[in-house]
Parts: structure tokens; sequence; C-alpha cells
């Protein structure tokens, strides 16, 4: 009998249970997609106090946890869905509170967690081959396995691969929080510290066998101090062993054909139709002239490095050449404040909704003609494949996953408008071509059924990631 791979995927937040941002979708919808092709993936995750569908989880069994000089107890939970098994680590003074981070003792309770999942390989039946580490709240997974687990025959032969989401967030702390809290001696601290910190981050780097990233361009980009973080020094050092693999979006969730959120349903051969009763529910919604107009939209955190302030820059200029603009978001007080007075100051041409709404979000996706993601940096971004797969038409800066994702299509072969440096005017020519090519009825159209067909499925990234897995479990 073939004796299956065995992947555990280790990450802090995972759809459905719990999500902040991107990490849960890749950790809800990759180990999915590599389970349906024989591989036994499971997840592991905190049990958080506000965790979704606790009431599906069966209790395992609980332990000790060294965490310093302490031991904390730790319950473990699993669950299965979708063919996946989930495990859960539960410790409610660490995990039973209302959110997921920016807690005074985050550091500590990361550090519990990743010597946690270790510890519970000595309570399950579970053996896996490598352990895939996410973001700095799982770094020192593979630092404590090298460091006190990896003597032991039940350790010897893992392997760790380490995924970068995004390089800003890499769990920086005093030196002091090195021994008293992760139980990493004097001798060992050299591991993870960097620059005069502890960096959760760098140990992981350092120690895992692989580094990954969600794209192929963010693995070249972060080896240059523009969007490394300060880690560009270690990443040239390590780059032998990174590599960037491009996320992709769950297509079942995100389908215009079963979309129960959309005004109409439609599909790739009925989107002429679909869209244009999208379009006129939405311009109702956010209260937009129904004059014709190509539609742009922006979902997103209305901050810095989303490209906010360029947009800023050119949206009288969109507004006078004809452009409605509707704004999905919530972030930085001066940015909220422009686009409010913004659609003060043009009724029926601006739409805002200030805030978070996953509903709202699915209705721009199918309703807009085109979609805004001028980013200063991007490690993957989802939302241009997703509003490739609506119909809608992306105008990207080629920087990380868009660059990966989104070709111009001034060639006659792209899905989208690209430009390259960031600066308002190139945004402002790219969105003007947008329009130019709207008003051409029978080019737009093809281009719409290009940008649809484009296959963002997880199927195509978990074949990536298992020759990355097959690899890593041939290198020693």
């Amino acid at each position: 009998m073939e004796v299956l791979m065995k992947i555990l995927y280790a990450a802090s937040e995972a759809a459905p249970y719990a999500k902040s941002g991107g990490l849960a979708d890749v950790a809800g919808a990759l180990p999915k997609a590599l389970v349906k092709d024989g591989i036994d993936c499971r997840v592991v995750m905190p049990l958080y106090g506000d965790l979704k569908f606790k009431d599906t989880l069966t209790y395992v069994t609980n332990f000790s946890v060294p965490v310093g000089w302490r031991s904390q107890y730790c319950g473990l939970f699993k669950a299965e869905r979708d063919g996946v098994v989930f495990y859960f680590i539960d410790n409610e003074y660490y995990f039973k509170r209302s959110g997921l981070y920016g807690f005074y003792d985050d550091g500590e309770r990361f550090a519990f967690f990743s010597r946690a999942i270790l510890e519970m390989l000595f309570y399950t039946d579970f053996e896996p081959d490598i352990i895939n580490c996410n973001d700095w709240q799982t770094a020192l997974t593979p630092v404590y396995l090298n460091l006190y687990y990896r003597h032991l025959d039940k350790f010897n032969r893992i392997k760790t691969v380490f995924t970068i989401h995004n390089i800003a967030y890499q769990g920086k702390y005093g030196l002091d929080i090195l021994e008293d809290t992760c139980g990493i001696g004097a001798r060992d601290a050299h591991v993870v510290e960097y620059d005069g910190c502890a960096n959760f981050m760098k140990g992981a780097i350092e120690t895992a066998d692989k580094v990954t990233t969600v794209s192929p361009t963010y693995a070249q980009e972060i080896l240059d101090p523009w969007f490394s973080h300060g880690l560009d020094g270690l990443l040239r050092q390590k780059q032998y062993k990174t590599c960037g693999i491009l996320n992709g979006i769950d297509v079942d969730v995100f389908n215009p054909a079963t979309d129960p959120d959309i005004a109409k349903n439609y599909d790739v051969n009925t989107f002429e139709d679909g869209k244009a009763v999208c379009k006129a529910a939405l311009q109702d919604e956010m209260h937009l002239h129904k004059d014709g107009s190509p539609v742009m939209a922006m979902v997103t955190r209305l901050v810095g490095h989303k490209g906010v302030d360029l947009v800023r820059a050119i949206a009288e200029g969109l507004l006078q050449q004809g452009i409605e603009l509707v704004v999905l978001g919530s972030g930085e007080a001066q940015y909220e404040n422009f686009f409010n007075e913004l659609c003060a100051r043009n009724p029926g041409r601006v739409g805002v909704y200030i805030g978070f709404n996953a509903q709202l979000a699915q209705r721009i996706y199918a309703g807009a003609d085109m979609f805004l993601m001028p980013s200063r940096s991007e490690p993957c971004g989802l939302a241009q494949m997703v509003s490739c797969r609506y119909g809608t038409i992306p105008i990207v800066r080629e920087t990380g996953g868009l660059r990966d994702s989104i070709h111009d299509s001034g060639d006659g072969f792209g899905n989208g408008f690209t430009f390259a440096n960031y600066n308002a005017h190139e945004l402002y020519e790219a969105c003007w071509r947008a329009k130019e090519g709207y008003w051409q009825k029978d080019g737009w159209p093809i281009l719409v059924r290009r940008a649809m067909e484009c296959d963002f499925s997880w199927a195509n990234s978990a074949k990536s990631y298992e020759g990355l897995y097959n690899e890593v479990v041939n290198l020693w």
C-alpha cells in the first residue's frame, strides 16, 4: 500500500474557524486541496475564545507544555471539515480572549503555541513528515525542534518549511524574553537574535529546511531593503533555500455562478446579462447615477502601503474622466475622511462604505467594471484573483503577487491593466487606458471573458506545494 505523505500545517488562524486576514484563507484552502490530491494534511491552530463552530470539536487529551521555567496546561481538541483534520491547542489563560492578536503578551502566547505543536505529537497517532509553519506566530517551532527535540526518535526525520505571508510582522521582542519566556538559554540565543532583538521570524529562516513566500516575485523582492523590513541581509544568505509559490483562491467560495450575495448569478457564458444586473444593483445600493459610466472599485484596508495615497491624488481626475468610484474599507482617519468628503462633494459619482462588510464586498466584485489595487507592496494579494473570477478587470501595480497574477492586456493576451513605478501619474495612465478599453464595446467583453477564464484555483498552487514537499522530504 502506498504511504501517504503527512503534512502538519501550523497556523495562528484558519478559515472558517478564526480569521483576521489572508493567512486564514490559505490555511483553510491549501490543506483541503492537498487532501484531495491524496496527501494526509492536517492543520493545528489555537482554540480562541471566539472560535467559530466550537460545538463540533471533540476533546482528545491534555498535557503540560514548558514555557521558560514553568509548565502550562494544554488541552488538545480536534474536528474534521472537508476531509481535513484540524487540531486545536487550548489554554484559556492565553487564548480565551476577544480577538486573535494585539495583546501585551503575544510573544509568550505564541512561544507557548509553537512549543505545544511539537509536544502534541507525543499524544497523537499522527507523525508528520513535514511541519509547514506560517508567519512569526509559529516561527519558534522549527527552532524548538532543532534545539530540543531532534535527538528523539519520534522527531529525528521531521523536516520543516516556513512560509512568510507578510515580512512586515516578524515577532520582534527584547532579548530578555528569550530565557524567561521562550526557554532559549544564552548558548542558543544567537539562533533568534537579530539586530539587537529577539526576532522569531529570523529563528525560523535560520532553522527551517525551506523558506517559502506567497508569490515568486515577493521571494525576490524581500532580498531588497525596500521590502524586507530589515531582514534582507539574512535572506540573501539563505537564498539557496528560499522560493515563492503563488497563493490560490477557493473557487467554490468565490463563484459568481453560485454566490448567494449577488443580485444575479452568472458564468463565463452569461456574464454580459449577469454583470449588468449586478452593476445596476450596486449603483442603486451606493446611490450612483446609472448613466452608463464605468464603475471603478476598491475593497481594501485604507492604509498607505495599499496605494490609497495614489488614489487620493488622482480621484478628482478620474471623476472628471467620467468614472464612478466605489470604496469599501477602513483604516487611517486621513483616508476615511478623504473618501467621505469626496462622496459628499460628488453625489451620484462616488459611493463609500467605511468598515468591512463581506456581503457588500461580493456585490462590489460582481457589480464593478474595474478593480483598483495600486499597492506599494503586496506579498500575494487575493482580491485581484477574486475580481478576475467575477469578470471585474484589475488595475494593479507590478509588485509581489500582483505582478505574478495580472498581466497587461495591451498585448492582446493579458487579463488587466498594470503599471510599474509607484507614482500617481502611472496609475492615472493605467486607469485612463482601462476607461478607453471599456468604451470599445467589441473588445471589452473579450477581456472580461479572458479574466474569468484565468485559473487561480488552489489545485494549481497545491501541485507546486506537493513538488516542494517532495523535495524537502528527500533533502537529508
